[in-house]
């Protein structure tokens, strides 16, 4: 109930816009932040299916057939809010913030389009649905891409401005970041959309590397559940169960970004754009030579395990041999 709590505390506060502030892009900024976080989610299948009066409906806002380009292109937009709210507060502490962030998202965005790239190659498909679809039976892509998997969350981390890659709202250097002159609701618009888009992250990994509402033995499960209740009933009993393990999945990716958050000290910011640009891309564009590889032999498990291994053995032999710093004399 925190959450609930915080929304009451901040919608009585008083609310104020700084006299040197730009007072319409002072709105508009936590405006779209929040409206981007809400957006993002309208892609995601949460269940199969319900029959309602002999129709299907489907668990789903809208199925595109771009689903996933959908999303990306949504939660790129994000960041906009917070460059705007950071602009037009009139403040240097939350200008720097809002100048992190826009550089942080960019940094971070092509290597989480590179390991979604390698998703859609064994998929062939934009569409999230079927890209769930695929995984059905426990045959989750995370056991084909673990090291696509690593690196969409690292990215998914730094997407959401979460520790330890929170440069943008850092309060030892930036006091508040870019929402140092918010208050009341304006303030807890930006700290509800990045918990929207915490969640969202979580069930777009849920979709893309575990399955969705997919979960071992379901066709099993729905069949003993038509042999008992009938075949309507049955089937929507099946499509709530699979409901629920997707919202499982997404709670516990939600638990994983705040235990991260409560265990990792925050990055330097050169330390953050160095992770970015020196090693996710380059991890990135070998995962994708991999998967293209594994799956051109025939071998996709087989193949993608085998590329990743050799590839963390020349890492380490590259790290190795790398020059060593003398030592500085007193």
């Amino acid at each position: 109930m925190q959450v609930v709590a915080d929304a009451v505390k901040l919608f009585f506060k008083e609310d104020f816009i700084p006299a040197q502030a730009d007072k319409w892009l002072f709105i508009l900024g936590p405006c779209l932040s929040m409206l981007t976080a809400l957006m993002s989610s309208a892609v995601l299948p949460f269940g199969d299916s319900f029959i309602i009066d002999g129709k299907s409906v489907m668990v789903q806002a809208i199925d595109v057939n771009i689903g996933i380009l959908y999303v990306f292109g949504v939660v790129s937009l994000g960041v906009y809010g917070i460059m705007i709210g950071g602009w037009a507060s009139n403040n240097k502490f939350s200008l720097l913030g809002a100048i992190r962030a826009a550089s942080q998202n960019i940094s971070y965005e092509l290597a989480m389009g590179m390991s979604i790239l390698a998703v859609l190659m064994m998929t062939g498909s934009l569409s999230v649905r079927e890209i769930v679809n695929n995984q059905h039976g426990g045959n989750w892509y995370i056991f084909y891409q673990p090291l696509g998997f690593i690196i969409f969350l690292v990215c998914a981390f730094a997407e959401c401005n979460r520790t330890p890659f929170d440069l943008p709202e850092c309060e030892t250097e930036l006091v508040g970041g870019h929402h140092t002159e918010y208050s009341s609701m304006k303030m807890g618009f930006y700290l509800f959309a990045e918990f929207a888009n915490v969640f969202v992250s979580s069930a777009v990994i849920s979709c893309l590397y575990f399955g969705g509402f997919n979960y071992p033995g379901m066709d099993w499960v729905e069949v003993k559940l038509m042999g008992v209740f009938g075949n309507t009933t049955g089937h929507n009993l099946a499509t709530a169960i699979g409901i629920l393990v997707m919202l499982a999945k997404s709670i516990f990716g939600i638990f994983f970004f705040m235990w991260v958050r409560w265990t990792v000290p925050r990055f330097r910011y050169d330390q953050l754009m160095n992770l970015g640009w020196k090693g996710l891309i380059p991890l990135s564009v070998a995962n994708l030579v991999i998967t293209a590889v594994a799956m051109l032999s025939g071998w996709k498990l087989v193949g993608m395990w085998a590329g990743v291994i050799l590839l963390l053995v020349v890492v380490t032999a590259l790290w190795a041999m790398r020059p060593k710093r003398k030592a500085a004399i007193a």
